[in-house]
């Protein structure tokens, strides 16, 4: 259920800020819009200055009289704005055999056109930077000093590239590295070299192994691929009448040791809880700046009534910024995204790459958005930006029904100074369409087969 939440909000908000994009622009260059719709399929309900507020379809013989319907509809897998005289995604041609109106789409200057067409992806391209300056100016950016590596769990893709529970990553192909975002750029963004070479201290002396390509391939689709160390169970939800409330456990609590064992990841405790059922185990939490000692004991099905997640506990530092220098800071954070975006897309066309390896579908989406939004408000923002910034790659690439297409029509008809038949137009827009139905059913097949 949380998938399916975070999903339709996680869509719902980009899908949004797009098509805003769209109508913002065609109402400036005075076209009407009839429907700016969230989802696709059957109007669920809607608003309009009309009729006001109503369920289900509108009537057919309703006249807008200039006005949008703006309206929810059933499948939350995307939207749009019905441009008047626009061959769109609607495949409406009922305009087609009329005179052009001034305040069609199809009556107005090249320039204008493709204004409109652009203006959704600039809207996403937009919040992208607004997202990474806003964090770097009113958090700052969050710098993790240490390069140790978290518990690393056998038949892992961390364990298979190469890493152990304790590394101290030291260098990635030659590179120093001295934090974790370092780790993150030099594993994923920097494009030195396609596999990696990196080198850590283990059991002190120094280790060096080679992650092969396609293993950073399949790892750059995982949210939590390297686990980071120094951190500890917190406890973010107690459940009423439970042997974790008769405790005194709170939510908060970060848990240090339990059973005299000493607590390295979430999997440590679930683990001794799980296996000491109705056995009173000792307890060693930290509550603020104090520590406190209790003792909790498991109902008999191994549980005490709990929500866990990891906080870490090591040195943070922050670097902060001016406003420009945030702006400045967001707009390399967002060319570096686009850059490791296009190299992946490289290696896809040149079959270096598994396309189930470099996309994810609404799945792993859904999948994704659940996972960075328990982290926190800012991972869950970071993958909002970094989402939004792919659905701007995707959607000006010049393939039909994406805007890209379009704006590839439109300048061909401004160069030749001719409109293209509609029949044409719309024989485009099916072929399209067909395509990317029979790319998303791939990637949504690829996305179940690998949960």
């Amino acid at each position: 259920m949380d998938y399916i939440i975070y999903f339709i909000l996680t869509i719902s908000i980009l899908v949004f800020v797009h098509e805003l994009g769209h109508y913002l622009a065609a109402r400036a260059c005075k076209m009407r819009t009839d429907v700016f719709a969230i989802g696709f399929g059957k109007r669920l309900f809607g608003w309009n200055k009309i009729n006001g507020f109503t369920l289900g379809d509108l009537p057919k013989d309703i006249d807008m009289q200039g006005h949008t319907d703006y309206r929810i509809s059933m499948l939350p897998l995307g939207g749009y704005v019905k441009i008047a005289g626009m061959v769109d995604e609607s495949f409406d041609t009922s305009f087609a055999n009329k005179k052009p109106e001034p305040y069609e789409f199809r009556a107005k200057p090249t320039y204008q056109k493709l204004i409109v067409i652009s203006a959704g992806v600039l809207m996403n391209l937009f919040l992208t930077i607004s997202i990474f300056s806003g964090i770097n100016y009113f958090q700052g950016k969050q710098v993790l000093k240490t390069t140790t590596v978290g518990v690393i769990e056998e038949k892992t893709l961390a364990y298979d590239a190469g890493f152990r529970t304790g590394d101290k990553i030291v260098s990635i192909n030659d590179s120093q590295i001295s934090d974790w975002q370092k780790v993150f750029t030099s594993l994923f963004l920097d494009e030195s070299s396609l596999a990696k070479n990196v080198t850590v201290l283990r059991s002190n002396s120094d280790t060096t192994f080679t992650i092969p390509e396609e293993v950073l391939g399949k790892a750059s689709q995982e949210s939590y691929f390297l686990p980071i160390g120094n951190i500890k169970p917190l406890i973010s939800g107690i459940v009423a009448d439970s042997p974790a409330n008769d405790a005194g456990i709170k939510s908060g609590d970060i848990f240090l040791s339990i059973n005299n064992s000493e607590l390295l990841s979430s999997s440590d405790i679930i683990n001794i809880i799980s296996s000491n059922a109705n056995v009173e185990l000792p307890l060693t939490i930290l509550r603020g700046n104090d520590t406190i000692k209790t003792a909790v004991t498991p109902g008999l099905d191994g549980k005490i009534g709990i929500s866990i997640g990891e906080k870490y506990m090591g040195p943070i530092e922050f670097e902060e910024y001016s406003l420009f220098a945030s702006v400045y800071s967001g707009l390399g954070d967002m060319v570096q995204y686009v850059v490791v975006t296009f190299e992946y897309m490289g290696r896809v066309i040149f079959g270096k790459l598994e396309v189930s390896q470099a996309f994810g579908g609404p799945v792993k989406i859904a999948q994704i958005a659940a996972e960075t939004a328990d982290l926190g408000i800012i991972p869950y923002l970071k993958f909002l930006a970094v989402l939004s910034l792919s659905l701007a790659i995707l959607n000006i690439l010049p393939f039909p029904v994406l805007d890209g297409g379009h704006f590839v029509i439109l300048l061909l008809e401004g160069i030749f100074r001719r409109e293209i038949p509609i029949k044409i137009k719309i024989a485009i827009q099916n072929a399209g369409f067909i395509i990317l139905l029979m790319l998303m059913a791939f990637i949504i097949y690829n996305d179940i087969i690998n949960l």
